[in-house]
This record gives C-alpha cells, structure tokens and sequence, in this order.
C-alpha cells in the first residue's frame, strides 16, 4: 500500500496530482487507524457484543474495507472501481454520522442496547470516546471523497487512464485541424 507516483521527475504527473494522492493516502491511512480504533472501544463495552454492538462492529469492518480498497486502487492505477468505492464511502460516512448522533444524543438508550457489562458512567465515557471517532470518521470519509473527486479530475485532465498499470493517452475533444471540419454537417462546421 505504498505511494507509487513519481514526484513529477519525468513529467507524467502534476505537482497538484501527487500533492492530491499524497493527502488521499494519508487521509485513508488516517481513516484506518480512527475505524480500527473504535471497534476496540465497541469491544471494550462488552467482550461478546450484542446485536447493536455486531452491526456498529460490522460498520467500522466495511469503513477499513473501503479505506484500504481506495489505497490500493490509488496506488495501483486502477480506476474502473471508482464508482463503487465512492458509493461505499458515502454509505459508510451517512452511516458513521448517523450512528455519532445516536451516540451523543441517546447514550443512556445506545448503551442499554449494547447490553454493556461495565458501569453506566464507564460505559458512556467510552461510547462517546467512540462517538468522536465516529464524527471523526464522518469528516474524513466525506475528505476521503473530495479528494477521489480531484483524482479523478486529474487522471481525466492530463489525459491518461491507467488500465492494468500501462498508461493510455485520453483522445482529446479538441478538433485537431480543419480537415476534420469537412465531414461534419453544416450547423456544427462553425
């Protein structure tokens, strides 16, 4: 999962693309660490989690699936999962905000559902230790998507896709010479 831009040595790559892919990769990398974290604070409520707790578990398993899914087609050029992980990481982040509202909103209700073995007031300082990460989480993932946005936005500007680790340069929609003009139809030959 490393970084695999070169830092514009031979010109194939922008300065604000490998800045773009830097920040995206550190942002993920983030987002690991914070979802990671919150499943050991959910673990730490109860050691076998209840029904709640097995879905708030499974919600920070699919934001590390989608965080190291995004590196790895980043890193390796691919772009045709592009659509997917962005609908995955919009679903994770309305999940992840819904689920840190829950939390500082209804602790008490949360945490009753959680069906928690330690005391109330231990159990709510580490609900709403999760809670944090989770609007961390929120802010991130909705970053994370911006910046898949501008990546994109530069893979498709500076003309090249990446298929399978070759790079194939983009036809432009700029008509080259005026011989391209003559077989067009008369309203489009301006």
């Amino acid at each position: 999962m490393g970084i695999s831009l070169n830092n514009n040595n031979n010109g194939s790559v922008s300065p604000q693309h490998y800045h773009i892919h830097k920040a995206f990769l550190f942002s993920n990398y983030i987002l690991l660490g914070a979802a990671s974290s919150c499943i050991f604070l959910t673990l730490s409520l109860r050691l076998l989690p209840s029904l709640c707790g097995f879905f708030l578990i499974l919600l920070h398993v699919f934001t590390i699936v989608g965080a190291v899914s995004g590196c790895a087609a980043v890193s390796a050029g691919i772009s045709r999962w592009y659509s997917a992980h962005m609908i995955f990481t919009v679903l994770t982040a309305i999940f992840q905000g819904s689920v840190s509202v829950l939390v500082f909103t209804r602790t008490s209700d949360f945490l009753g559902q959680l069906k928690s073995y330690v005391r109330e007031e231990d159990g709510s300082v580490i609900l709403k230790l999760a809670g944090g990460l989770s609007i961390l989480i929120f802010c991130l993932e909705w970053m994370v998507m911006t910046l898949a946005f501008f990546l994109k936005y530069y893979h498709y500007v500076e003309g090249e896709n990446h298929h399978g680790g070759a790079i194939v340069a983009v036809r432009s929609n700029k008509v080259q010479n005026e011989e391209d003009l003559k077989d067009w139809p008369w309203p489009f030959q301006v």
